[in-house]
């Protein structure tokens, strides 16, 4: 993957840059730190945070990937656990162009089929927003895993503050709506909530021009998770709403066109088609370190009983903070697609969720 930076108020802490990457496959990831040592320029900092334009492209926690590397074997494999979960051309809803009301018909032609890269960054617990304590000896990996759709090489960005101390300026908490359904999903964007209003109200009344917004679930607030990725209609109410319920469904539907038509796989014989599912469950259980796999724990996960646990779903998401594109005012940073998404897969109490709300400035 080929990086190139340009750097905003390098003069000034906090320093901006913004990045653009090209990625060489579709599963693609690089180490910052070792792109032509333009991270080097923001050593003096003793933290950054990296932001990512995408919903298919993005960073891990610091914590789980310094884990990865040192114990678990890497970062690749443990994402290859995931697609293995999510392969491509698994029957997504989100994939049937014909029905996404969302596209024209020119859009139609050229929309990449990438359900299972949506499913694996949420999964995977991939993140559009990080804050790192700068060690320039441990890697920052941007995961990439849409990169290539039909021989296309996809343009990345992404960008990166390095600043010296953070410093919370205000707090509050939105209540938010939910259905009576366990498994829901809602767009903390939607124009009803007013959180977008709330949070830019706050950012303007505090005078912020970089830092960021955190967006947290309490403690004792159960069944539910955070994310960023695209709230488009047949990957929230369908496909992810099929994974909650059924970490596995996909694999297992994968599984069965194996089964149906083993030829269509090359070199795979019948035989070894029946037993690749049943390899392949064990595998992602051994690389995500899923404790007694035999199976009768797996099936407890098919079942979805345990989706919780088996998915690396977060309790919070942070959103920048930054006036490189307003001098003088900050506001919010996303990419077109990025949407803040609270999911639940247990009811809750006069179906109402607390989401807190913190906001910080970056100096």
């Amino acid at each position: 993957m080929a990086v190139t930076a340009t750097a905003s108020s390098m003069s000034t802490a906090p320093c901006e840059l913004s990045l653009e990457l090209r990625p060489s496959a579709r599963f693609d990831i690089v180490d910052l730190r070792r792109q032509s040592g333009w991270l080097n320029g923001l050593a003096e900092f003793p933290y950054a945070l990296f932001w990512s334009f995408h919903t298919t492209a993005g960073f891990l926690e610091q914590r789980r990937a310094l884990h990865l590397d040192t114990r678990r074997g890497g970062v690749r494999p443990y994402i290859r656990a995931f697609q293995t979960v999510f392969p491509q051309e698994a029957g997504y809803r989100h994939d049937e162009l014909h029905l996404r009301d969302d596209l024209s018909n020119e859009q139609r032609q050229v929309e990449p089929r990438n359900g299972d890269a949506h499913l694996t960054f949420i999964a995977s617990g991939l993140r559009t927003c990080v804050r790192y304590r700068n060690r320039p000896s441990e890697p920052v990996y941007f995961v990439d895993l849409d990169g290539v759709a039909d021989d296309r090489h996809r343009r990345r960005q992404a960008r990166v503050i390095g600043f010296h101390h953070e410093q919370v300026v205000a707090r509050d908490q939105v209540l938010v709506p939910m259905s009576s359904r366990a498994l829901d999903s809602v767009s903390l964007k939607n124009p009803d909530l007013g959180l977008y209003e709330r949070l830019q109200a706050l950012i303007d009344q505090h005078g912020v021009t970089t830092g960021r917004v955190r967006l947290a679930l309490g403690a004792a607030d159960a069944g539910t998770a955070l994310t960023i990725n695209e709230y488009e209609t047949l990957l929230m109410r369908h496909d992810l709403a099929s994974v909650l319920h059924d970490p596995f469904r996909f694999m297992a539907e994968k599984g069965r066109h194996m089964i149906a038509d083993p030829w269509a796989i090359p070199a795979k014989a019948v035989d070894y088609a029946k037993y690749d599912v049943i390899r392949s469950f064990n595998q992602v259980c051994e690389r995500l370190r899923i404790p007694d796999s035999r199976a009768e724990r797996l099936i407890t996960l098919l079942l979805g009983r345990q989706a919780h646990r088996f998915l690396r779903l977060q309790r919070s998401v942070n959103l920048l903070v930054s006036d490189a594109d307003s001098p003088g005012r900050g506001r919010l940073v996303e990419g077109v697609y990025q949407c803040p998404i609270l999911l639940q897969w247990m009811k809750t109490p006069g179906n109402l969720r607390t989401v807190g709300i913190s906001l910080t400035r970056f100096e």
